[in-house]
């Protein structure tokens, strides 16, 4: 994403912002590249439970989650982290990493990233979100895997304690 000259302030709303289904969540961009001069994106995701990303690691952000409501546990370089309301979670540039939303209720965060370029990421692997309600994703494997390294994400393999495709 190309930063632009001058941010500007302003208010996104509960639920505003351009959303995306993305590997079986939503997620709601507030702050991208082009509102930060490439500084950070901040993007709200909601996971239902169960969910688990596969392992990866970022080649260029730091990623951090703050924990709105729901539990998930976090493993990040062979540590875990379980997170609840009002915790944050630091998962550092480089380190592979992964989570499991809990079972009970959706997972919902705020997921920030710095530098920016996650919200492309998202936009490229997902599909904009309507009103209407998705079915389960059809994620391909193969097609994740080179848009990720598009986006310098190396995806790892399952998250830990699967041994299949990633679950959504």
């Amino acid at each position: 994403m190309t930063p632009t000259s001058a941010a500007r302030p302003y208010v996104r709303t509960s639920g505003d912002g351009p959303s995306i289904r993305f590997l079986g969540g939503l997620a709601t961009v507030k702050a991208g590249g082009a509102e930060t001069r490439g500084r950070l994106t901040v993007v709200e995701f909601v996971n239902p439970p169960g969910f688990a990303p596969p392992l990866h690691r970022h080649l260029r952000e730091d990623e951090m989650f703050y924990v709105l409501s729901g539990t998930a546990t976090f493993h990040c370089e062979g540590e875990t982290l379980p997170a609840g309301p009002g915790d944050f979670v630091l998962l550092p540039v480089g380190l592979p990493h992964s989570f499991v939303v809990d079972p009970g209720e959706p997972l919902r965060t705020l997921q920030i990233t710095t530098p920016s370029g996650f919200e492309d990421f998202a936009a490229e692997v997902g599909e904009p979100a309507t009103g209407r309600p998705s079915g389960p994703p059809v994620i391909d494997p193969v097609a994740l895997g080179h848009a990720a390294a598009r986006h310098a994400i190396e995806i790892l393999g399952p998250p830990p304690g699967h041994d299949g495709p990633p679950r959504s």
